[in-house]
């Protein structure tokens, strides 16, 4: 028997290698003899830099950077298997899981460290990118990393605007003569799940400024400012990013991305998918088994599990969810795509439990549910 083990990671607990590990040790806990290939996926956000690199046998390269804060902190990127294609994560240098709760700053909030990891691997001679824009820490309409790379922000009378978002309020020119050439020759592909607009009720700042340090009466005020990067990107460029769907991802880096780089949009499941040759890999297994830390009917609404779920469906493979919590409303929901759901806090595993010890009970879950099946198919 052939099982391919893909999961996305338990978020605040394990990463999806990790989890997947765990998943392996239970399967063989069943029997030795059952073929096993690891495959972790993510959908495009925080944990899709490990799941490339991992599955395709890739390499990591590390650079110094800025932190969103414009601090000096190491980090990485990612090269595939194929040793052409370059993953970046927004999160590594532009994420909010970098400052403490009492750091986030939204006017001060930069992706200018993003911008110097697509400009360090630039240097080593890659030009096919995939770009993982969640988790950012920013609101900074992605002005932080176009500045990496060379743009120039001008007032009126040609200056230089300052650094923060509110300094936008005074752009009145881009100036692209200094953007990195290299950029021409090189394709970007966004992996986002977003498709928020740039500004508005739905847009970046709305949505997603609270989580980054906007208050709610300051949402207007940073809306305005990113406003006025659309509004000169509209003049000069006739892009317009005010209500382009995707734009409002990670602060407006999304907007910055399509405006400037080239770049286009794809749900990140179908990335990784794509990029780990998942369908591949499914040809001859018997199971799929995938999971993340709780799944509930937003899962099918383009998360990894689902995309698994789905490819498992167009090979004629039965596909296992075990996440770390379901709600019992959505099993049914679930059920429709996976032959089997199963949650690993239940009437045995509490959720400290589950939290305290995620790696020993997933295995312990994981050689339940297949002992389980195989013994139903015996009956």
């Amino acid at each position: 028997m052939k099982v391919v083990i893909s999961p996305d990671s338990y978020k605040g607990t394990l990463s999806a290698i990790e989890v997947a590990n765990a998943m392996q040790a239970g399967i063989l806990d069943v029997d030795q003899s059952i073929e096993t290939v690891i495959l972790p996926v993510a959908d495009g956000g925080e944990g899709t830099l490990e799941s490339l690199v991992v599955s395709t046998n890739g390499r990591y390269i590390s650079q110094y950077v800025l932190d969103p804060l414009g601090r000096v902190i190491k980090a990485k990127y990612g090269v595939l298997g194929d040793n052409e294609t370059c993953v970046i994560e927004m999160a590594q240098a532009s994420g909010i899981m970098l400052l403490q709760d009492g750091e986030k700053n939204p006017e001060l909030a930069s992706t200018y460290g993003t911008g110097q990891l697509i400009k360090a691997a630039l240097d080593e001679g890659f030009r096919k990118f995939i770009i993982g824009i969640g988790g950012s820490a920013t609101n900074d309409a992605g002005v932080g990393m176009l500045k990496a790379l060379g743009l120039q922000f001008k007032k009126e009378d040609s200056n230089l605007i300052s650094d923060g978002v509110s300094s936008l309020l005074d752009l009145a020119s881009i100036d692209v003569s200094q953007l990195d050439s290299r950029i021409a020759e090189a394709t970007f592909i966004i992996a986002c799940d977003v498709d928020n607009p740039l500004i508005g009720e739905s847009g970046a700042t709305a949505i997603f400024g609270p989580q980054k340090g906007v208050k709610k009466h300051q949402i207007a005020y940073f809306d305005s400012c990113i406003k006025q990067f659309a509004d000169i990107v509209e003049k000069q460029f006739n892009i317009r990013l005010h209500d382009y769907k995707g734009a409002g991802a990670a602060g407006g880096l999304g907007g910055a991305l399509i405006a400037f780089l080239n770049g286009s949009f794809h749900a990140g499941i179908e990335i990784v998918i794509e990029a780990v040759q998942l369908k591949k890999h499914l040809e001859g297994a018997e199971f799929v088994i995938t999971g993340e830390g709780k799944s509930d009917r937003q899962t099918l609404h383009g998360k990894a599990p689902l995309g698994v779920a789905k490819a498992a469906t167009l090979a004629n493979v039965q596909a296992v969810l075990l996440s770390g919590a379901i709600d019992e409303s959505d099993k049914l929901a679930l059920l429709e795509h996976f032959t089997v759901v199963e949650s690993l806090v239940d009437e045995n595993i509490s959720v400290q439990q589950a939290m305290q010890e995620p790696y020993y009970f997933i295995r312990v879950k994981t050689k339940r549910v297949f002992e389980s099946y195989l013994q139903m198919g015996k009956d």
